[in-house]
């Protein structure tokens, strides 16, 4: 990745700004991605997908690798805790379409850590480092990687691991400023940002309690990071990245935020092949669309419990385009 001043680059890959969405399990499929993208977001990894799942050919693996040609050059996260294992699945997404492999090792779920992947490989950068080189090696494309600050308070390692990670080849770090123990609580400490963004070798990409366009451009300011990684910030609020490139944004009207709900409702449907399921998929956006608008917590009761289409779209826009104009 380039270190020249406003231009971002990953092997041959350039982006058009710092402003990115973050990949998050469960609610960065292919539809949000793209609408995120179309919004300002200059890039929008996928969520992390098993690289054994890719290896052993498992079709709702490599459903998760559908993509659109909007989303050129295509970010593909994955995770696991073997280099050779990776390195295939790296091959399989590749083949599938993938232009940038990322890494996760900054994921605290059980699940995922008992398998040695995630954050698992923070306490272990040698074999943290052995799987971007076995990645790049099999597959020849750039490989990133999104950590965190450490294992827990008591173990903030993000330099070691980063300096380990550059000397493989990894060709820039996303750190979400938060350990692993923390998981999704408390506040993400950006000094640790600004410590690793100070003598790291590799540009650093910045992550963590970004819920504003003014928190997007403060963490560039006080870390100096090269980008920042818009996570929890961006569900229900895709337009985070407009208010990122445009400081005079204020907002979408509602008849602009219903237009993007509807559109994302039906591509989700379309996405996922059939009403039942792609409901069940778009209901935690529209509960995330839902947040801090006056009703709220009666639509977010009423709406959990709406199974036909017809019913939800009515309900919805009743909703999203009642009287109150910006929200």
């Amino acid at each position: 990745m380039s270190a020249s001043s406003g231009v971002l680059r990953v092997g041959p890959y350039t982006f058009a700004g710092p402003w990115m969405l973050a990949p998050m399990a469960g609610a960065t499929q292919m539809p949000f991605r793209v609408i995120a993208r179309e919004l300002g977001a200059s890039a929008a990894p996928t969520e992390l997908i098993s690289a054994k799942g890719l290896v052993y050919g498992q079709a709702r693996t490599a459903e998760y690798l559908r993509h659109d040609d909007k989303e050129h050059p295509f970010w593909v996260q994955l995770f696991g805790g073997e280099p050779e294992s990776m390195a295939v699945g790296a091959e399989r997404a590749k083949e599938l379409g993938a232009a940038i492999i990322d890494v996760n090792m900054g994921c605290p779920v059980k699940k995922v850590v008992k398998g040695g992947a995630g954050s698992a490989l923070m306490s272990d950068p040698r074999r943290a480092a052995a799987i971007v080189g076995a990645i790049i090696a099999r597959t020849g494309l750039p490989v990133t990687a999104k950590i965190r600050s450490g294992r827990d308070a008591s173990s903030i390692n993000a330099i070691e691991v980063t300096r380990a990670l550059a000397d493989a080849g990894c060709a820039l770090v996303t750190l979400h400023a938060r350990t692993a123990s923390q998981a999704y609580a408390g506040r993400a400490d950006w000094s640790v940002i600004e410590r690793l963004c100070a003598v790291s070798p590799i540009p650093i990409i910045g992550n963590g309690d970004i819920w504003s366009a003014v928190d997007g451009r403060r963490m560039i300011e006080q870390t100096g990071c090269r980008a920042v990684m818009v996570g929890r910030g961006a569900l229900g609020n895709p337009w985070i990245f407009r208010a990122l490139g445009d400081p005079a944004f204020s907002g979408p009207t509602a008849a602009e935020r219903w237009q993007v709900i509807e559109r994302h409702l039906r591509e989700t449907l379309e996405f996922c092949g059939s009403v039942r399921s792609g409901v069940q998929a778009f209901r935690p956006h529209l509960l995330w669309y839902s947040h801090g608008m006056a009703r709220a917590a009666s639509f977010r009761e009423h709406v959990v419990r709406i199974e036909a289409l017809s019913e939800l779209i009515e309900v919805a826009a009743e909703f999203f385009l009642s009287p109150g104009g910006r929200v």
